[in-house]
């Protein structure tokens, strides 16, 4: 029940398109919240 699909360039594109997209949106919320928790730990002091 094995079935082959040929996603082609496009959608080749496409994929790796939303792999970048993600991996820029995730690395630009950790450098945001470690830019926060940094802040709060300066406050403390």
């Amino acid at each position: 029940m094995q079935k082959n699909y040929d996603v082609g360039i496009a959608g080749s594109l496409t994929v790796a398109f939303l792999i970048i997209a993600v991996v820029f949106l995730m690395r630009s919320f950790y450098k945001r919240f470690m830019g926060i928790d940094r802040s709060d730990d300066n406050t403390e002091q």
